[in-house]
């Protein structure tokens, strides 16, 4: 694989199409990289020009004697074919091209993005882009980029890298985290990805010893396997990856679809493969930065006890109304050690929150006390401590430091939060002392539940479910499947599904009502008909031979007065089941990550509330437990309200059984349902099944 180290530290650099105006797309780059003292040759190709800024210009690429590392390429759509040809000849390893009119127009630039990927492909070129901003590595002064962020800043060397699908929104990213104070060593925008993409990038940042923090920016992925592959690696190496996914609503991916023609898929999916892989996702630039900047830590809680200290009540309260809103404990102090804080201060709330009271101000030494029992005793994993605007002060700024610095001494393993108010000069002092600091309380617990959710991820052996695909496989026969064939293969597979009886004639409905009181339900069977009760094709509850043979001739008026052209293949006879939870399992082949399973409440619950979870197929039991574990009405699975617990083994047992039919048999299978299934103390069975086939 390439790696970063390749891409952004070349010994030479041509950019086809320079030009003479600094301020032009072919001129910034090179106007930066002189200006900044790129250490390496820079060779300027304009066929009009004998000199490009100062430097000599050359007619084309073969043109250069030497052989080249990096083609930056500025030049029309038409053109770039021919650019990237001779980039092959000139040994070229990376060729970034900024030029757009690709796949995002659609026709010919469809075209010419196709010819650029077959070049990539059959040699060893690697390109970014098209429509493409560029990239940066600060450390080397190595800028071929246009956007205009790097004029205004001189990127500080750091350990944080930046992907982005977007160059804009990209150079915005990179913009604000400068003005942060936070140290962005590279910056690699992907454009089109008609070769490198946004997974190939952050997966060479994670490969990178020079990278701590990922910070990443996408539309849409379009290689899934890759793109797991690459978060797989960054949590390998405890790297922790903050992505920003876009396209969450319809407005949303509707117009992720038409910038740099990307597929936005659904969006639920999304946020299920970047959780159970390891990066986390964040809705705001600002969550990112916050996140961003309190890895500079370099200090991952494994365990989500929250421990909070404040001079305010209210203070306090905010902490923990957020930290409950993160899915974070604020677990109480023992009770030994509330009375021994209590001695210390009378009116203080030694519970926790901590609330050290107004005291504070006359007994700095309560902040030392206060923390080192905290830590002693309370079993935080980590402590936000709220001083508001009183480390501004010029009196207490010192001493407060003084007294938070003999707290966590001995502690220096765990991570510590100051939410304070203070200039630029005393944020730093506090912060070269080891401290993070965050003005807003909320903002303050969302970053420190996202270093929870990293130091949870990195704590964890992520072991890869022991499946062989060919235990699984089975024969579906090549046809359109009917409601019976479909719950036979999944009954044959090992998948509880009432067993029912096709029924062609009158006549067979005889030996099924045999006078044994038993209720059962008719409906039509037909590859053509999804939606049997909008035409009438079901009857409920029939308990006789009479009534049978009666809804069997209403169902065929129905059909023949609603669904006259519909092929038929008879009627289902099935006992009725009542009774238990009615839920939906599902799985269906995603087009970028392959094999899902999902699992919901079903009725209602499904179609308003969707209250619903998705995982990559297969899945373990313990993950089949994390998805009933997630959903909003996961306690009617545990006797809410006096109601009997399910069978939450069986319940387990069917959603891997499902997810394991599903990844061994992707290559025939679109998608499958079981809907509804009942489930109860006493059974998990299927009322009815759908199969798609390829």
């Amino acid at each position: 694989m390439t790696t970063l180290k390749e891409i952004m530290s070349p010994k030479s650099i041509a950019i086809v199409g320079a030009s003479d105006d600094k301020t032009r797309i072919g001129g910034r780059p090179l106007s930066n990289m002189i200006e900044k003292k790129f250490s390496g040759d820079i060779y300027p190709i304009n066929p009009n020009r004998d000199h490009v800024q100062g430097m000599k210009a050359y007619p084309s690429l073969l043109d250069v004697k030497d052989d080249l590392d990096f083609i930056l390429v500025a030049v029309p759509s038409k053109l770039v074919v021919t650019v990237l040809e001779q980039a092959v000849i000139k040994k070229a390893k990376t060729a970034l091209i900024f030029s757009s009119g690709f796949s995002e127009i659609g026709g010919q630039g469809e075209v010419f993005q196709n010819e650029i990927k077959k070049i990539s492909q059959d040699s060893r070129l690697r390109v970014i882009g098209p429509n493409c901003l560029g990239l940066f590595n600060s450390a080397n002064n190595f800028f071929p980029t246009f956007t205009t962020t790097v004029n205004r800043t001189t990127p500080i060397p750091g350990d944080i890298a930046i992907a982005s699908q977007s160059g804009a929104y990209g150079s915005h990213i990179y913009m604000v985290a400068h003005e942060r104070g936070l140290g962005i060593r590279y910056w690699m925008t992907t454009g089109n990805e008609a070769d490198l993409s946004v997974g190939e990038t952050i997966q060479m940042m994670a490969e990178d010893p020079e990278v701590h923090t990922i910070m990443a920016y996408a539309e849409s992925v379009k290689d899934g396997e890759q793109f797991t592959k690459a978060l797989d690696a960054a949590r390998s190496e405890k790297k922790p990856v903050i992505f920003m996914k876009v396209g969450r609503s319809e407005v949303g991916a509707a117009a992720a679809n038409s910038h740099t023609a990307s597929l936005a898929g659904e969006d639920v999916i999304y946020d299920e493969v970047l959780r159970a892989h390891g990066a986390y996702r964040v809705k705001s630039t600002e969550e990112m930065l916050d996140i961003a900047y309190a890895t500079r830590a370099k200090t991952f809680p494994t365990g989500k006890n929250l421990g909070v200290v404040t001079i305010s009540g209210g203070g306090g309260v905010l902490i923990a109304d957020a930290a409950a809103d993160e899915g974070l404990t604020v677990g109480p102090m023992p009770q030994d050690t509330q009375d021994e804080l209590k001695k210390l201060v009378p009116f203080a709330s030694p519970m926790n929150p901590v609330d050290v009271t107004a005291q504070f101000f006359n007994d700095l030494s309560i902040v030392p006390k206060f923390t080192d029992l905290m830590l002693s005793r309370g079993g935080y994993d980590a402590l936000i401590g709220f001083w508001t605007t009183v480390p501004g002060s010029p009196i207490l700024s010192k001493p407060l430091l003084v007294s938070l610095k003999k707290a966590m001494k001995g502690y220096e393993d765990k991570l510590f939060i100051n939410c304070m108010v203070a200039n630029e000069d005393i944020v730093k002092t506090y912060e070269n002392a080891g401290f993070l600091c965050i003005e807003d309380p909320t903002r303050a617990v969302v970053a420190m539940s996202a270093l929870m959710f990293f130091g949870e991820q990195f704590k964890d052996k992520h072991v890869v479910n022991d499946f062989n695909k060919k235990d699984f496989v089975v024969q579906i026969p090549k046809k359109k499947l009917n409601e019976v064939d479909c719950s036979q293969i999944l009954r044959n597979f090992g998948l509880p599904i009432v067993t029912s009886s096709l029924v062609r004639n009158k006549d067979e409905l005889k030996s099924i009502f045999n006078e044994d009181n038993n209720k059962y339900v008719m409906k039509i069977v037909s590859p053509d008909i999804q939606h049997k009760t909008d035409v009438g094709g079901v009857k409920l509850n029939i308990g006789n031979i009479d009534n049978a043979i009666k809804s069997y001739e209403e169902i065929y008026l129905n059909i023949k007065n609603n669904a006259p052209n519909a092929v038929v293949d008879g009627v289902m006879v099935s006992p009725m089941v009542k009774g238990g939870i009615e839920c939906i399992l599902g799985a269906k082949i995603d087009p970028v990550f392959g094999p899902i399973v999902m699992f919901g409440l079903g009725g209602i619950y499904a179609e308003v509330m969707k209250d619903i979870a998705f995982a990559e197929a297969p899945i373990s039991h313990k993950k089949a437990e994390k998805m009933i574990l997630s959903l909003q009405g996961k306690d009617l699975f545990y006797g809410a309200r006096g109601q009997s617990s399910i069978d939450i083994e069986a319940l387990k047992e069917i959603i891997v059984n499902l997810s394991n039919f599903i990844a061994a048999n992707s290559n025939q299978i679109d998608q499958v349902e079981m809907n509804p299934v009942l489930v109860s103390n006493k059974q998990v069975i299927a009322l009815d099944a759908l199969i798609v086939t390829k």
